[in-house]
């Protein structure tokens, strides 16, 4: 399977870049060969009844009838008219789906859709997710964050942990009475010891998005932050005294309470869970500096030079967070939750190849609980009384065409806008998908060697299906007609992952 293409032409050399930020937004359409699109930003994918029915409207009245969902739980209205903009926003904001419009491209949080729900996972982050938001929207510096900057809340499950965030929180559990306090006082105290038995994955083992990729849009990064970066010292503890739920000082009595790892790029420290939501703020800030100061107009975090990291020793005080450096190691890593009932008040269903139509948007709300879109294309649903109702809700939702049995072969099956939608695509992949026979490894339809929207992870661990022309495809590498690609992707899902 071909790489991802690189940033840049020449992947050897520094990156620099000098057009701003293309991405698109609700208020910055983009103009595709299907009309404008709209990028709505939902952090932790999170959608109340109302919110589901505003978008349906809006998808119904002003687009194409129907919305995409992006590999980090965002949506994505098409078909939108030249002039439609302020008619869009008229229908998002009273619902609160606008909260600050200076910052509405920069909302990039995906946090993992089950916690709170099945048991599972060491803190509900969904809770971190709605208190970052309303961080992020309150400084006036964040604003100047890429719409590609990510940020990714993790459970302790792993099931989120792994998709490329720039600043990345995993919950901790509780910390033992005997740790020290201090960095690698523990070989088992490393984000990878907390994660939570894995759930059925009923997607496959990776996960379908791109880390950091919402789609087929241009992109870009607003100008940096003001200052000049500074350099990282030995210790990361903050100003002002730990809080309650924070890391002790080397030799305090008395136990920890439950925290939160914070990662960014190679680096991680522990943090109190109450200031989780504040570090991940203050570690994006301190990128805007060190971007700045790098002057090569990075997005991601990944993007900075030698020599140019953030600040974030220096953040963390000045924010008064009392935060530890641990040794880095891998993050956790779990399944997806599989479609169907999850835990006992929820349930978890896929869009077929990531669209959902008005209709099956208002059949996803019409318990009035709370939706979580997921970054595999799916959603979760709150709010029932007992399985029995979940269970029985579920069934419902299959007469509308949602996938909801983790044995259905589109489970896993994914594709990007393809013809007619994109200008760059050579092929309508929409049409030509096919899950082959059976479930297995996930496989991505891609329109062009983009790959727009493809699974994360290394060869062999999904299927990679690209259009090279009219009717012919790559299979994982292999050229294939459009009359044989049922077959060709069934053998590449089933093969064995130890002999690809």
């Amino acid at each position: 399977m071909p790489p991802t293409p690189p940033t840049t032409p020449n992947p050897g050399e520094p990156l620099i870049r000098d057009r701003g930020d293309a991405c698109p937004g609700a208020l910055r359409l983009h103009a595709a060969d299907d009309g404008r699109l709209a990028r709505l930003r939902l952090p932790a994918g999170l959608l109340t009844a109302r919110q589901v029915w505003v978008l349906a409207t809006a998808a119904e009245v002003l687009g194409d009838g129907r919305v995409s969902v992006t590999s980090r739980g965002n949506v994505e209205l098409r078909g939108l008219g030249e002039g439609c903009g302020a008619e869009l926003a008229e229908l998002l904001a009273p619902a609160g789906l606008l909260p600050s419009p200076t910052h509405e491209r920069v909302r990039n949080v995906v946090a993992s859709p089950a916690a709170g729900l099945d048991g599972l996972g060491g803190g509900d982050v969904q809770l971190w997710a709605r208190e970052l938001d309303a961080l992020l929207c309150a400084r006036e510096g964040t604003a100047a964050l890429s719409g590609r900057f990510l940020f990714v809340l993790d459970d302790g499950r792993g099931d989120v942990a792994g998709l490329g965030g720039d600043v990345t929180l995993i919950a901790a559990g509780a910390w033992a009475a005997g740790d020290e306090g201090t960095a690698g006082s523990r070989a088992s105290d490393g984000p990878a010891d907390r994660a939570a038995p894995a759930s059925r994955g009923g997607v496959g083992t990776q996960h379908p998005g791109t880390p950091g990729t919402d789609g087929p849009s241009a992109r870009g990064a607003d100008s940096p932050g003001e200052g000049a970066p500074g350099t990282d010292g030995p210790s990361a503890r903050g100003a002002d005294s730990p809080g309650e739920d924070g890391p002790r000082a080397p030799g305090a009595d008395g136990p920890r309470r439950p925290g939160a790892y914070l990662r960014v790029g190679a680096r991680v420290f522990r943090v109190a869970a109450t200031d989780a939501p504040r570090a991940a703020v203050a570690a994006a800030e301190a990128f805007l500096v060190a971007a700045h100061g790098a002057g090569n107009g990075a997005w991601r975090v990944r993007e900075l030079p030698e020599g140019h990291e953030p600040d974030l020793v220096g953040a963390l005080a000045r924010a008064g967070i009392a935060a530890e450096p641990v040794p880095p190691t891998e993050p956790p890593h779990g399944e997806p939750p599989a479609p169907g009932v999850l835990g006992e008040t929820a349930l978890h269903v896929l869009a077929p190849l990531g669209r959902l139509t008005a209709e099956q948007l208002r059949a996803l709300a019409a318990t009035g609980g709370e939706v979580r879109l997921t970054p595999w294309r799916g959603a979760v649903v709150t709010g029932f009384p007992d399985r029995t109702a979940a269970a029985r809700r579920l069934r419902a939702l299959d007469a509308y065409g949602l996938i909801t049995d983790p044995d259905s072969p589109w489970a896993g099956v994914g594709a990007c806008t393809g013809r007619p939608g994109c200008a760059k695509s050579l092929a309508d992949v929409r049409a030509d998908a096919t899950p082959g026979r059976a479930s297995g490894l996930p496989v991505h339809f891609s329109g062009c060697a983009r790959r727009c929207g493809h699974p994360q992870g290394p060869h062999g661990t999904w299927v990679d299906v690209v259009a090279t022309g009219e009717g012919a495809y790559l299979v994982d590498g292999v050229p294939t007609s459009r009359t044989s690609l049922t077959e060709a992707v069934a053998t590449a899902r089933t093969t064995a992952r130890t002999t690809r």
